[in-house]
C-alpha cells in the first residue's frame, strides 16, 4: 500500500472545475502521486471523455459506498448532495489505495510543484491542517458576517461535546490530509459501540472535517503534526476581491501556499455556460461589481 494518494469527489456540475484541478495536478505533481477521482456512476462516461489525456484514476461513488457493508446505496443516494458527498469522501479509505490521502475539492487548483513531503511528516504521519480561525473571523467581523462566527463556534461546541473533548476550538481546513488510522479509530471507538454506520453519524452531525479532527485529538491514533492551511481559501467573493485590489494574485499566493481554492458557490470560472437569462446574469454582474468596490 502506498503512503499517500490524492483524492477528489466530484459530479457533473463541477466537470470543468475538476478538469482544471486535474490539469494543475498533472503540471505540478513531481513524484507522480496517484490521483483518484470519484463521481456518480451515471457521470463516469462524461468524466472519462473530458479527462482523456490526464492521469486521473476514475471511480464510481457507488464503489466507495459499497466498501462498507453497513451502507445502503439507495438510501445514501437519496440524501441531499451536501450530506452524501461527505460520506463518500470519508469512506474512500476503505478501498485500501493508501495509508493517507489528500482530500481535494473540485474547485481547488495547485499553483506550484508539490511532493509527498508537503503532506507527510518525517515520522510518516500526515500533517493536520488546523487553525483557530482568527484570520477568517477578522474578515467576517470587518465585513459584517456575524453569523459565520456564531455558526462555526456552535459547530465546534457540538463536536467537542459529542466527543467529550475539553479545550480550545479548532477549525480543520481543506484540503485535508487524512489518515486511515484515524478513520479506523472512529469506526472502532465510536461507531461500533453506538451500533451505527458512518452515514448515520453524518446525517446526525454533518461535519466530516470536524469529526476527523476531534477523533484525532481525542484518541491520538497518530502523532499530531499541526500545520497552517496548505491552500489559500477564498470562502467569500469579498475575500477574493480584497486580494485582487491589492494585486495579490496566483504568483504572490504560491510563495506561501501549494494552491488556491475559490469556492464554487460564488466562483463562476470554469463552471461552463450559465443557464440563467441574460437579465439575471447582468444583475449578478452588477452586484459583484458593487461588492468589488466595497472591499
Amino acid at each position: 500500500m502506498r503512503k499517500l494518494s490524492l483524492y477528489c469527489k466530484s459530479f457533473r456540475r463541477d466537470l470543468l472545475r475538476a478538469g482544471h484541478l486535474a490539469e494543475s495536478i498533472g503540471r505540478y505533481n513531481r513524484e507522480g502521486l496517484p490521483f483518484y477521482m470519484s463521481v456518480p456512476a451515471a457521470d463516469l462516461e462524461m468524466f472519462r471523455q473530458h479527462l482523456t489525456g490526464t492521469s486521473v484514476i476514475l471511480l464510481s461513488d457507488e464503489s466507495i459506498i459499497a466498501a462498507n457493508p453497513k451502507h445502503d446505496i439507495a438510501q445514501i443516494n437519496a440524501l441531499p448532495g451536501g450530506i452524501s458527498q461527505q460520506i463518500v469522501k470519508s469512506e474512500f479509505w476503505r478501498l485500501g489505495h493508501s495509508e493517507c490521502y489528500v482530500c481535494l475539492d473540485s474547485d481547488a487548483e495547485f499553483l506550484r510543484d508539490f511532493s509527498e513531503d508537503d503532506f507527510i511528516a518525517p515520522d510518516g504521519s500526515p500533517y493536520t491542517v488546523m487553525t483557530e480561525g482568527k484570520e477568517l473571523f477578522e474578515f467576517c467581523d470587518r465585513y459584517r458576517y456575524p453569523q459565520v462566527r456564531k455558526d462555526i463556534s456552535r459547530e465546534c461546541a457540538e463536536a467537542q461535546a459529542f466527543f467529550d473533548r475539553p479545550g480550545r476550538q479548532f477549525i480543520f481546513a481543506i484540503p485535508a490530509v487524512w489518515s486511515v488510522e484515524v478513520w479506523k479509530t472512529l469506526d472502532r471507538e465510536v461507531l461500533v459501540p453506538m451500533g451505527i454506520s458512518f452515514a448515520e453519524l453524518i446525517v446526525r452531525f454533518p461535519y466530516e472535517l470536524r469529526i476527523y479532527g476531534e477523533v484525532l485529538l481525542k484518541y491520538r491514533p497518530i502523532v499530531l503534526w499541526p500545520c497552517e492551511p496548505l491552500f489559500k481559501i477564498y470562502y467569500y467573493e469579498s475575500q477574493y476581491f480584497f486580494d485582487q485590489k491589492r494585486k495579490i494574485g496566483d504568483k504572490e499566493l504560491q510563495k506561501n501556499y501549494l494552491g488556491v481554492l475559490r469556492q464554487s458557490n460564488w466562483n463562476l470560472v470554469h463552471c461552463g455556460s450559465s443557464d440563467k437569462h441574460l437579465a439575471s446574469r447582468l444583475v449578478r454582474s452588477i452586484k459583484r461589481y458593487i461588492r468589488y468596490l466595497g472591499v
